[in-house]
């Protein structure tokens, strides 16, 4: 930059200088005044250039980080190595499998109460399609490729021309970047989103899962005495991406179908690869056990007379070619593959005869045929080696990677009925009681019957997004079944919501007969339906034709960024607990094996948890039990799984934690605490709706003082910011309403309500100090607003207001009240904890991270706040190349206090 363009990059060092001081005196005004004014004088070419450097930076100070994480983990090895007895590949602290392991066994725990615990417990990570990762998946690629130099660099056993490569390739790299266009010029389709899921699998979990799984192998070995069986699937992932239809009019049936077939191939193009390398490491001639030689006789037209092992990879290699054939005419018939996406080897002539790899069996028996082989005639070596990860891979992946859930508005189900029901003459559905909804569903549901012929679907009479709905079902009954995860109800209030899914399956041969009915999960995600919920299983699972199909098993999501945006964080978290526990009951009492999925996002605000261990061992009691379901998202994707170490650390966690959690003796709440957190959630709920909801300046300030009207600009993903265009706050979805505070650092989505409810008497604040020693769920949720509350910026909060809001009394003066109640907060945590300053352990490395990142930070927030301004001040439909500059200037300032942030909602 310096030698590209002096100007910008003397605009730079000023700002970044100003920064640094402010970050070493808080109290100093005068840094932030000076930005202000620089800010004012700058040409919208150079504010461009300077939010590009700042931006820049601070994503290899990213990079930097991610490459510390590994080396802090490592060295964190090697301390807890020496002062333990117990060996193994994992690290001895707690939140790893060999630290757990060896605290259950401190508490009493059996080494098989442990072993037959992990074998049981599922962890499902799902990928979601709220896309708040807003870096380019070419520009994430340049900053892995920094930080694998930045590993070189720090090897002991680097020369001097080792460490002169190393820094010309770092050097490379950052002005190749510098040269690129980060700045997404359209919008992402679903189809691209689901791309950059499968790429996080690609580059760094299909290597990562097989190495962990390797590692915990060793350590079941050494710590409890017993070996990870080949089957056992401790993690798995899921993903909502190209299947999450809720409010996304651009998830069509074909688009699903589209992502299915692209993970399908990706997967086979995965597989074919390994087997490549298998078919050079099982160059064997001899010893072979009479079921191998029985399913290799089975191939003919193999060169491969002699080396069975060969011959039947090699027939597995030709079926995975079919695969890839099959799955690129099918894209290619929907003109949506690229000729340099394919293969040229699968353009290979195969016989006819030759089968696609379909279904699970095609691939795992001749595998495990293998695998028995090897070891029955005494190569257990070689069984051990590439062999078992493509079968411990397979377990993960399946045949598509990940099975993809659907998601719907229950709204559209019951449109769908209603049409169906108006064209057989019996009434309108959506008019119908519950009562008289759920006699006729039970009805239909016993019944063979179809609702009508499938071929009807278009001369139903009904509306296109009901055709649409119902094609949804046919194109799911169309699909192998292990393509599919849940179907995930959006704003489900009832058990007719959850039946008429179930029904619309049936109506398309989708049944627990049949065994391809997908599960049906409804998403309570707003305060009252969050309240109502177990009302709604215990009438659910009062029905026999229900029960009977789920075989003893429910999955219920939890919204935590709705319920948040609806009620404020404190009481979304009390009525996320609360009502865990009371659906539980409801599903013990029933024996039904209750597994909640969990919506959570990567911020706060949005229900994430940085802390990922403990925020497991402090869930309601028996609400895990062994079984967690979780998505992740965003950019949190990218952190958690972006290099294949942390990538296997994060998979350590969440084995651990669920592991250590099912022997966990929760502290359950006295009915002290009970009455505390009541008067909390309600005080907390009245004043975080009476600001949002009721007080009638609040929209126009929150639409002056944020950037969300220009959020839509930024083609972060190819859902709508709103479910309803016309709609106000109470349509902003839960992402763009988190993103437009976090960009101001006022973050005031997840700390509001707070300040009401622990400013108390000092009687309360005696009691919650007490929960707040005592009690490990009450103490990770104020910890984590804590945590977030010290990521506010005060001054910086108010430049915006001070920039961007009219000078009216009104707006102004809500501006200054909003400020006060975030000092108020801050004081109520500070009583609350028994600390001098925020925020816990939530921060041992916060503040480093920060005291690195504000330098970069603040000028990008002072900038924006400068460009918001300007480009308000044009008219909305006026083109000219200076608004151009602007927008560019402001898109590329929005993704560098996401990247300075590290959460972006």
């Amino acid at each position: 930059v310096e030698r590209d363009n002096p100007e910008v990059y003397d605009i730079f060092s000023r700002f970044r200088n100003h920064g640094s001081k402010r970050q070493d005196d808080v109290n100093d005004e005068e840094p932030l005044k000076e930005m202000v004014q620089y800010a004012k004088e700058l040409s919208n070419e150079n504010a461009l250039g300077v939010m590009r450097c700042f931006s820049i930076a601070l994503n290899l100070v990213n990079s930097a980080e991610v490459h510390h994480r590994m080396r802090v983990l490592r060295e964190l090895e090697r301390e807890a190595d020496q002062g333990s007895e117990v060996g193994g590949p994992l690290p001895m602290t707690e939140d790893s499998m060999r630290g757990t392991i060896q605290i259950l066994i401190d508490e009493g725990r059996t080494k098989e109460e442990i072993f037959d615990a992990m074998m049981n417990q599922k962890v499902e990570i799902v990928l979601t399609a709220h896309p708040t990762e807003v870096s380019r998946r070419t520009m994430l690629e340049k900053y892995k490729k920094i930080t694998a130099q930045l590993e070189i660099l720090d090897r002991p056993d680097l020369n001097a021309y080792m460490e002169a490569e190393a820094m010309g390739t770092l050097k490379r790299i950052i002005a190749s970047i510098w040269g690129c266009d980060e700045i997404r010029r359209n919008k992402p389709t679903p189809q691209k989103e689901a791309e950059g899921g499968i790429a996080i699998i690609e580059s760094v979990l299909w290597d990562a899962v097989p190495s962990y799984y390797r590692k915990l192998d060793a350590q079941l070995r050494i710590s409890v005495g017993d070996k990870l069986p080949l089957d056992a699937v401790p993690i798995k992932f899921a993903s909502w991406i190209g299947g999450d239809r809720d409010g996304n009019p651009n998830v069509t049936p074909d688009v699903t179908v589209e992502v299915v077939t692209q993970q399908k191939l990706r997967a086979a193009k995965l597989y074919l690869k390994d087997l490549d390398e298998l078919y050079g490491d099982l160059a064997i001639s001899s010893r072979f056990s009479d079921e191998m030689v029985e399913l290799a006789s089975s191939i003919e037209g193999s060169k491969d007379e002699r080396e069975l092992y060969r011959r039947v990879i090699g027939h597995l290699e030709k079926r995975f070619l079919k695969t890839i054939q099959q799955c690129e005419a099918v894209l290619h018939k929907n003109d949506s593959i690229s000729a340099a996406d394919s293969l040229a080897i699968s353009k290979a002539d195969l016989n006819d005869d030759i089968e696609p790899i379909s279904k699970a069996a095609d691939l795992i028996d001749p595998l495990m045929v293998m695998h028995r082989s090897l070891v029955q005639t005494g190569f257990e070596e070689v069984a051990d080696g590439l062999l078992v990860d493509i079968i411990r891979k397979f377990s993960t992946f399946g045949l598509t990677l990940v099975p993809l859930d659907i998601r719907e508005e229950s709204t559209r189900h019951t449109m769908a009925l209603d049409a169906v029901t108006k064209y057989l003459g019996i009434g309108s559905y959506s008019e119908w009681d519950e009562q008289t909804r759920l006699n006729w569903l039970q009805i239909e549901l016993s019944g063979k019957r179809p609702l009508f012929r499938t071929r009807d679907i278009e001369n139903l009479g009904a509306s296109d997004d009901v055709v649409k709905t119902l094609k949804c079902f046919q194109m799911a009954s169309e699909l192998e079944p292990e393509a599919l995860g849940a179907y995930v109800i959006s704003q489900a209030q009832t058990a007719s919501d959850v039946l008429a899914v179930t029904l619309l399956q049936k109506q398309f041969g989708m049944t627990a007969n049949k065994g391809n009915m997908m599960r049906v999960a409804p998403l309570f995600e707003t305060l009252d339906d969050l309240v109502n919920s177990s009302t709604v299983l215990e009438t659910l699972f009062t029905i026999p034709v229900y029960t009977g199909a789920i075989a003893g098993k429910q999955e219920v999501m939890v919204g935590y960024s709705d319920s948040a945006k609806d009620a404020g964080r404190l009481a979304a978290n009390w009525a996320l607990y609360e009502n865990q526990c009371k659906m539980e009951k409801i599903a013990e009492k029933h024996n039904i094996e209750l597994t909640f999925f969990h919506g959570k996002g990567g911020t706060v605000g949005r229900g994430g948890n940085p802390a990922l261990y403990r925020a497991i061992l402090s869930h309601p009691p028996h609400t895990i039990d062994g079984r967690f379901r979780v998505t992740e998202q965003g950019e949190m994707i990218t952190q958690n799984f972006g290099d294949q170490v942390v990538a296997e650390r994060t998979l350590d966690i969440y084995t651990a934690a669920v592991l250590r959690e099912k022997f966990t003796d929760h502290v359950k709440p006295t009915d002290a605490w009970v009455k505390q957190m009541e008067r909390i959630s309600e005080t907390s709920c009245t004043s975080y709706r009476n600001l949002v909801r009721e007080e009638p300046r609040f929209v126009p300030y929150f639409r002056q003082a944020t950037p969300e009207l220009e959020l839509g600009s930024l083609n972060i993903g190819s859902r709508p910011a709103k479910r309803n265009p016309k709609g106000g706050i109470e349509s902003l979805r839960a992402i763009p309403w988190t993103f437009a505070w976090t960009q101001t650092r006022t973050n005031l989505s997840a700390w509001l309500g707070v300040e009401a409810a622990l400013a108390a008497s000092d009687g309360d604040i005696e009691t919650m100090t007490q929960m707040y020693e005592e009690w490990p769920w009450f103490r990770e949720t104020i910890d984590l607003i804590g945590m977030i509350l010290s990521k506010t910026d005060f001054s910086i909060s108010e430049n915006y207001d001070h920039q961007l809001v009219e000078k009216t009394e009104e707006l102004v003066g809500l501006g200054n009240e909003i400020r006060d109640k975030m000092v108020v907060a801050r004081k109520s945590f500070l009583s609350v904890t028994g600390r001098d300053e925020g925020a816990g352990p939530h921060v041992s490395l916060l503040r480093a991270s920060t005291k690195v990142r504000g330098p970069y930070l603040d000028p990008i927030n002072v900038v924006q706040a400068e460009l918001l301004k300007r480009l308000r001040a044009f008219p909305e439909d006026e083109t000219n190349e200076d608004k151009e500059l602007i927008q560019d200037a402001l898109k590329v300032s929005i993704k560098g206090v996401a990247q300075g942030m590290r959460n972006s909602g």
